[in-house]
């Protein structure tokens, strides 16, 4: 798959595949994992900005506080709370 987006966005993306089903990440465990530790707030932009979704996980990926935060994914955050259940994250 060649992915379409910013330089930045294709590295948040390409992180967010390794998160295995089941688990979450937060906005800022992403940011630390692609070396841009301040960088929260542009991973969750990046998470909003992503076409290929659920391909490219952005829905395992949650607000610091342990809430979901948002999903722009078809559904919404119904669709990102299901996704989450069927992976057998407990929400």
């Amino acid at each position: 798959m060649i992915l379409k987006g910013s330089q930045f966005q294709i590295k948040v993306w390409k992180y967010l595949k390794t998160i295995p089903k089941g688990k979450v990440k937060t906005y800022k465990q992403v940011a630390i994992g692609i070396n841009k530790p301040k960088s929260a707030r542009a991973v969750a932009n990046a998470c909003g900005k992503n076409p290929y979704s659920p391909k490219i996980p952005c829905h395992r990926v949650i607000r610091s506080d342990g809430t979901l935060g948002g999903f722009s994914g078809p559904g919404g955050l119904k669709a990102k709370k299901k996704l989450l259940k069927k992976e057998g994250f407990l929400l």
